[in-house]
């Protein structure tokens, strides 16, 4: 039953009207016309797809090659986060501040890239742009805003999928370039970090301790020394008071800090959120251009010189349709002329009727 309800299908999609019918989308006639035309015209086809290659090889030769170092940074946060929306504009935030003035121009004045020609406004276009009016003379704080913005476009950041790394890249003519100032804009970005949340430098911080126990210590000790062996008893008691005022003075200090230092500690971790970014993996000079790449190159320019060889054919063939178009109305006008020849006067219409009247009528009469 099943087998006949299948048959019975078949045969009505079968009896279904023509303009019901599916039809493939292109025809074995179309296909054999477009290999037809491809190898009618295969000379202008590999001819512009071979000059396409030539200027694709020559841009190779000529372009300065770019290449981009990258870095890997972490962002940190104490505080609780409410959702994965909150982080995400909490991390886009911290991005936003990488790629901003305030760590451009740090380190365009600690590298000196103002004065670097890659980033420095070039001679001739400056002439050019000052003699249209489209720029003013240029100054010392023009040619640091003008390195600014090329510091920024070649500068960028982006978020590594749903968390808290970051992937800064700068891209430069020179690989080692690219991988210095990388790394200054990562020192420059997690060194403001720190100052923004109040955070001193551990060393400092450990240092200053130091400082302040070794005084502390040489006070108490001196005192104590001071007590055993007395030198001079008629200025003990002056000399006492003196390393006793010091001792209390340098142990006071101590405290002081230590005392300040841990209040600054418990208000930085009641403050929501506080960051710490630190650098994963730090930029390295690049062993390969980022651009331009050869194969990418020679492959869109082999593509656009085979589609301009097309165009090129098609249009070919429209123009030369025409013309013969053209040449065939030309000829069957001249064809159509030759066949309408002039009629003779004694077969005219006109001259006709004037024979007739001009013959006169002879009237025939029988005999007997």
């Amino acid at each position: 039953m099943l087998q006949k309800s299948r048959t019975d299908s078949w045969t009505n999609r079968d009896d279904r009207r023509p303009e019901y019918r599916p039809e493939p989308v292109v025809s074995l006639a179309e296909v054999l016309a477009m290999l037809a035309f491809i190898r009618r015209h295969i000379p202008i086809i590999s001819l512009t797809g071979l000059a396409a290659l030539c200027v694709a090889a020559l841009y190779l030769i000529t372009v300065v090659p770019t290449f981009t170092a990258k870095a890997l940074l972490i962002v940190n946060s104490k505080g609780s986060l409410a959702d994965a929306a909150a982080t995400s504009t909490i991390v886009e935030s911290q991005i936003g501040i990488m790629k901003s003035e305030a760590i451009a121009s740090p380190v365009i004045e600690k590298l000196g890239l103002a004065q670097d020609p890659e980033f420095a406004t070039g001679q001739s276009s400056g002439m050019i742009s000052r003699l249209l009016g489209w720029t003013k003379p240029e100054t010392e704080a023009s040619a640091a805003r003008y390195a600014v913005e090329r510091f920024e476009r070649r500068l960028s950041a982006k978020r590594v999928g749903p968390t808290y790394l970051v992937e800064i890249t700068f891209e430069s003519r020179d690989p080692d370039r690219a991988a210095q100032i990388l790394n200054a804009v990562a020192e420059k970005y997690i060194t403001r970090q720190l100052d923004a949340a109040g955070l001193q430098d551990e060393k400092w911080v450990k240092d200053r301790l130091n400082e302040l126990s070794a005084r502390a210590l040489a006070a108490q000790t001196a005192l104590a020394d001071y007590r055993k062996n007395p030198k001079e008893p008629a200025d003990s008691a002056a000399t006492i008071d003196e390393l006793v005022a010091a001792a209390e003075t340098t142990r006071s200090a101590y405290d002081n800090f230590r005392r300040v230092l841990r209040k600054t500690e418990a208000t930085q971790q009641q403050s929501s959120p506080v960051f710490e970014a630190s650098l994963v993996t730090e930029a390295l000079p690049p062993l390969r251009a980022s651009w331009p790449r050869p194969r990418n190159v020679l492959g869109i320019a082999l593509g656009g010189g085979l589609l301009l060889g097309i165009i090129v054919a098609l249009l070919r063939d429209l123009f030369d349709g025409r013309i013969r178009a053209s040449r065939l109305e030309q000829r069957v006008s001249v064809e159509e002329g030759r066949t309408e020849r002039p009629l003779s006067d004694a077969v005219r219409p006109d001259h006709q009727s004037e024979a007739s009247a001009n013959v006169t009528p002879v009237r025939l009469t029988g005999s007997g």
